[in-house]
């Protein structure tokens, strides 16, 4: 911006012809968007919620937009390489970041990171979420939460819970749990959900927790039991396992969540029109059915409401970590 003085008065000079990303410039950009194929990198396996919000959410944009959306995994690093490569990339909104609640914890427990997690990236939205559920190994002999802080206290440090490994969702949902219930318990980490959620069904771990959509079935199936899900009210998934308020345990509501981000140089009309969109979709009711099928609910917001949860959830999870001495390196 110029600034051109005249007599006593100051006139502003915006040379939008002359800025790369001008007002102008950005709005251009918008109305030609998407000229070529869209990326979304998963910085995980396939199968969990990120992968799973990002291929239901490619799928329709290629087909409403008639543009292919082409979905990556890049797992690593607790999801860090992918957002290091989002980034990274072209700000022009063609590589986008499919993440979980991992993208902030990984800001709370590495000391150094190559990207900065608030500055760097910017939220589309947030696209769903899920609840935890506290199971125990049928063979703990464990029915309700109750029972599990009292065997806890009554053997202090003798008891274990699994996780999908240091600083991971799971970890994080038991770490709130063991501090809300005042109890000594002994961490765990594993490789991933199937491995800690194993390990409980064959009775060598006590106990863990672990979003809905990845322990219904074994609940169901008798191979775990459900002691209570990680909300004031119950869920539909599970409707026989007690909410956390109704199993004594009020105000313990961990959750999964999962959003979209891109470089936070992309220019706003954009990144407002993939939130039109994206909005959009997450409101047709087969998507919908699809992903609460698996226990995941919608849950769409503006680009700023994902910045603010994003950055929320940083500081949260930085104090929860540094309480419980938590570092991935």
């Amino acid at each position: 911006m110029h600034t051109r003085v005249v007599g006593a008065l100051s006139i502003s000079v915006l040379l939008i012809s002359v800025t790369p990303f001008g007002v102008q410039a950005q709005v251009d950009a918008a109305a030609d968007y998407p000229a070529k194929p869209i990326r979304i990198l998963i910085g995980f396996t396939p199968g969990g919620g990120p992968d799973i919000t990002a291929r239901q959410i490619g799928q329709r944009l290629s087909e409403l937009w008639k543009q292919q959306v082409v979905v990556e995994n890049r797992p690593g690093a607790g999801a860090t390489i992918a957002a290091g490569m989002v980034a990274r990339a072209a700000p022009d909104g063609y590589t986008l970041l499919s993440v979980s609640a991992a993208h902030a914890i990984a800001a709370a427990i590495y000391s150094k990171l190559p990207y900065d997690t608030l500055a760097d990236l910017s939220g589309i939205t947030q696209t769903g979420s899920s609840k935890y559920v506290l199971v125990a190994s049928p063979s703990a002999g464990m029915g309700s939460v109750k029972e599990l802080v009292a065997a806890a206290k009554a053997k202090p440090g003798q008891l274990y819970f699994s996780s999908a490994g240091v600083g991971s969702g799971t970890h994080f949902a038991a770490e709130i749990f063991r501090s809300m219930a005042g109890i000594e318990v002994v961490h765990v980490p594993f490789k991933g959900l199937s491995e800690a959620l194993g390990e409980v069904m064959a009775g060598r771990i006590q106990f863990t927790a672990i979003p809905i959509a990845n322990v219904a079935n074994q609940v169901k199936a008798g191979k775990v039991v459900g002691l209570a899900v990680g909300a004031p009210q119950r869920d539909a998934l599970l409707p026989e396992v007690p909410s956390a308020d109704e199993a004594g345990l009020p105000g313990y509501k961990p959750e999964a969540w999962y959003g979209l981000l891109t470089s936070s140089s992309v220019p706003r009309p954009i990144i407002a029109k993939l939130n039109r969109e994206i909005t959009r979709i997450l409101a047709e009711p087969e998507v919908q059915q699809r992903l609460t099928a698996v226990g995941i609910e919608p849950r769409p917001g503006t680009p700023e409401a994902f910045d603010r949860l994003v950055r929320d959830e940083v500081a949260l999870l930085t104090k929860i970590a540094r309480a419980a001495n938590i570092k991935a390196d």
